[in-house]
């Protein structure tokens, strides 16, 4: 998937550890440590908006968009007005 968490990163940068964060936004570890590996597909806003608010963060820092030769191509693409 293009979307990299990198809620590892950030987690190390405040000195946390997963067990806090998800104590103080309402997750369990176990979804905390999926959120870290990748292996969701998706988060919903307000659970990305109690992790930056804990971890005094933008969104830019937990999520980095990397293209992979699986991207579907947008209709339109590359095509010249």
């Amino acid at each position: 998937m293009p979307i990299i968490v990198e809620l590892d990163v950030m987690l190390a940068r405040r000195k946390m550890r997963s067990k806090e964060l998800a104590q103080r936004i309402g997750l369990t570890e176990q979804q905390v440590s999926q959120l870290k590996s990748g292996k969701v597909r998706g988060m919903r806003f307000d659970t990305l908006s109690r992790i930056c608010a804990v971890l005094d963060c933008q969104p830019g820092d937990l999520l980095r968009y990397e293209a992979g030769p699986e991207e579907p191509t947008v209709e339109g693409e590359g095509d010249e007005a």
